[in-house]
């Protein structure tokens, strides 16, 4: 995080303390050169070239897994995923102020994200 060279820093430290917060089984590391998390595999990594603001990636790692052919059953009443195929999701947060406002729904897709991992 110290060499990270992005417009919002701050926020995405933000981010990545509330993914962290989720589950105690959740890690982090650089996958894609960018700050990333995982349990058993990765799973979501921070989009360092979203144009609109903070962006991340949710991926069942590199590889299609068959679990998720049917796609992912994941909650999502605020509508925050953008899904990009059946077990891949992006998020964006405009600013700080749009990630506090749907913090605790994200906190909540991470944990049922997880499941899959």
């Amino acid at each position: 995080m110290r060499n990270l060279d992005h417009a919002h820093p701050s926020e995405i430290q933000e981010i990545r303390l509330a993914i962290l917060s989720a589950d105690p089984t959740i890690a982090e590391g650089i996958k894609w050169n960018a700050p990333s998390f995982r349990t058993t595999d990765y799973f979501a990594t921070t989009n360092l070239r979203e144009k609109t603001g903070i962006g991340i990636i949710l991926h069942l790692g590199a590889k299609v897994r068959k679990s998720s052919s049917d796609g992912l059953a994941i909650h999502d009443a605020d509508g925050l995923l953008k899904w990009l195929a059946k077990d891949r999701a992006t998020i964006v947060f405009r600013d700080r102020t749009d990630f506090n406002r749907k913090r605790k729904a994200f906190v909540s897709i991470i944990q049922q994200w997880i499941a899959y991992v």
